[in-house]
Parts: structure tokens; sequence; C-alpha cells
């Protein structure tokens, strides 16, 4: 017997009010053997019903739904037995602005749909459905009641300092990278940061088109620094925050001794994130040299460990996200695993490690 004929398929369940949907993405489940689709759900409160009665590991799970919206149907999941959560959602502005307050009421992370796939579509949504739902599942949740910090697991704690050594460089500028678990970890970190902060902030985060500009308005009423979508052109200002929207890399160019400008491209192209937290960040790497700071945050995959690399290499100081507080350790894990990170620490952490690296001093 094969070890992966030994395992237990993924349990899934597919919630969502369209009949067309729920067979769609019941195909797209099924095309990989180490997943199930073990039920379907139309309403909010038949999800809740066959969570009790199916148990699955993992939920996809539609905003628009009939009598009990996705977002009460989220929020009783996450109360009462808590699960990861993928959620399925339109791009329409009130779709967006839904998903992203999903987000951050603890779903696990948010696909894009759309009612007409051509074959393409289809194979693309697929694919980044069941990776998705494999690192879901791989997530551990706690019971309700239990604090979320409780529920992770016990991990050799790596010592970071808080000061930078005095030969380091003053960051000028902040480059961030994130995507699974990355918008309610930005929203932890940048709505904690003051708004005379002595420097500005590129992010780039991995999610489908239509959804930055939502999210960026949503940030800016959160937080004390100004939040917008990246400009082609956008002069960087401190204290102001500039986020990559989905499909173009975000770039910086030099334009005097003391203004940086933003570049918008649609290359390169063939990679798998466009925006790509290596181009970024490799930019930044080489405009900024040592007066950069990369942060790694929580995220599928390997973006930003060429980036980090490169800021690493050129003196700046680079941060990433410890495993027991990330919603999935990866792109944290890339970076650790060749040996560019200046400095590990867990989310709560983070906004200080920023203020001590700018050496910021809380006005009198």
């Amino acid at each position: 017997m094969s070890l992966s004929s030994s395992i237990s398929p993924v349990k899934v369940l597919i919630a969502d009010d369209s009949a067309f949907m729920r067979a769609a993405l019941s195909r797209m489940v099924a095309s990989d053997d180490s997943l199930c689709v073990v039920g379907t759900a139309e309403t909010g409160l038949e999800t809740l019903a066959k969570i009790g009665e199916l148990h699955p590991a993992v939920v996809t799970l539609d905003i628009d739904m009939p009598g009990l919206s996705g977002l009460e149907t989220l929020k009783r999941i996450m109360s009462e037995s808590p699960l990861p959560v993928i959620i399925v959602s339109s791009t329409a502005r009130r779709g967006a602005e839904d998903t992203l307050e999903a987000l951050e009421l603890g779903a696990f992370d948010c696909i894009a749909k759309q009612l007409n796939y051509n074959y393409l579509d289809v194979l693309k949504v697929q694919d980044e459905l069941v990776s998705k739902i494999k690192a879901a599942a791989a997530l551990r949740l706690p019971a309700p009641g239990l604090s979320s910090e409780l529920a992770r697991p016990l991990l050799h704690p790596v010592p970071a300092q808080l000061a930078p050594p005095t030969t380091v460089a003053v960051p000028s500028i902040i480059a961030i990278g994130s995507s699974t678990g990355g918008p309610k970890a930005l929203h932890d970190v940048l709505s904690t940061l003051p708004v005379d902060l002595p420097a500005g902030i590129l992010i780039v985060q991995h999610m489908p088109i239509g959804f930055i500009g939502p999210w960026a308005k949503r940030l800016n009423n959160l937080c004390k620094l100004k939040v917008h979508e990246a400009e082609d052109g956008d002069l960087i200002t401190a204290g102001h925050i500039y986020l990559a929207p989905t499909g173009k890399h975000l770039t910086v160019r030099r334009c005097s001794s003391s203004e940086v400008a933003l570049h918008l491209s649609l290359l390169p192209s063939g990679l798998p994130h466009i925006p790509s937290v290596d181009v970024m960040m490799s930019s930044v790497a080489e405009v900024f040299g040592s007066s950069a700071m990369g942060i790694i945050l929580t995220g599928m995959g390997d973006d930003g460990a060429l980036g980090m690399q490169a800021i690493f290499r050129e003196g700046g100081l680079t941060l990433g996200q410890d495993e027991a507080t990330c919603a999935v350790y990866g792109m944290p894990r890339a970076c650790a695993e060749i040996g560019v990170l200046s400095q590990v620490a867990p989310l709560p952490d983070i906004p200080r490690h920023i203020l001590a690296a700018l050496r910021y001093q809380k006005p009198h």
C-alpha cells in the first residue's frame, strides 16, 4: 500500500447559493485525489447544520447567501466550531468589501469567482483552490473560547533583538510582502504605527483583481498613516503606505537625491504572482541599498525570498514573521532556509521592531 493511499482525503464542504458554482467547485476539488467533497450547502443555516453533521476539515463559503449571510455564517463558524474557511466571492465592490471583512473575521483566504469560465480560467482557479484547501487543512485552529495563541504549536523561540546594531543604516523605506493570512496580519501591524512614522511603506499582498482599491480605503480608515493604492509616478512620502495593485509589478526609480517615484509595469511577465514581492523588493534593494528594510509575513510559496536576499546582501535590515504566528509559514520559511533574515519575531512584536529600526522617539 502506498503512503498516499493510506492517508484519508481532506473533507471539504462547498457552500454557495448557486447550483452552477456548487457543481463547478465540486469538480475542481474532486480533481485532486487528496481531497474529497463530503457535501454541499445552499444557505448559511444549511452550512452550519452540515458542518455539525459532516465534520469537514475545510469549508468554501460564498459571501452572498440567502437568509443568514456569508459574513454571519462565518461569525457563527468561528465562534461555535472554528475551522478553516475559504471565501469564494465576486469581485464586485460590495463583494470585495465583504470579503475583506471576512478575512478580518478569521477567514483563511479568498478566491474570486465569475459565472463564466473558459478552459484556462478553470485550470487556474482549480489549481489555486486546491492549493489553498491543502494549506488550510494543515492549519491548527483554536477550540471555541480558546485563545489562538494558546492553540499554536510550541516552537523553539528565535532570539530577536529590538535595537539594531549601531552600524546599520536607519531605514528610509520599508518593503513588506505577504499572501495568505496577510490582510489580517497587515492590519494588526499597520494600525499600531504612529502618524509621524519617518519612512514610507511599500506593500505587495497577493489578492484577486478588484480587491486592492477597497482594501486601501478600508486600511486608510483604520490606520493613522495614509494608505493608497499605488499609482505610477507617485513620489514616496514618509508616513504613507502604498499598496501594489493586482496585475502590475511595483518598482521604484530615483528621481533625485531626495525623491524616489513608484513605477507600475506588466513586466516581467509569466511570473506566478503579479505583483511580485521579489520584483518589488529587488528594486528597493537596488535603489535604497543599506537604507532599506524588508519584512516578510505569512503566506504560501516562496515569493519574496529573492527580494529579501537582495536587501540582505545590500546591508539592509530583514525581518521575518515567526512560524507560530503565521497563518501559513511558507514565505517566511523560504527566507529563513536561505539564511537572509537578520531578525525573526512574532507578529505582535513586528511594530516594535519597525520603530526600533527607525530609531523612532515618541514626540513629547
